[in-house]
């Protein structure tokens, strides 16, 4: 046996249906636009690297939460 068969065939693959492709790009456009106000905000000089702790509206360090 030195042909090997693909778990799943073409013929199975399956289109997403309308409401799929709409949630897809609804959360490409919520991507997006998320990615542009993180490119909008000032860079900070002297600060922590990583991503914003407040992005939640809690201050969040290695996983753990801070209330305000």
């Amino acid at each position: 046996m030195d042909e090997t068969k693909p778990l799943v065939p073409d013929a199975v693959k399956k289109e997403p249906t309308p409401a799929a492709k709409r949630a897809l790009a609804e959360a490409d456009a919520r991507r997006k636009a998320y990615a542009d106000k993180v490119a909008a905000m000032p860079k900070e000089v002297g600060g922590r690297s990583g991503t914003e702790p407040v992005r939640y509206g809690d201050w969040e360090v290695k996983g753990l939460a801070t209330d305000f």
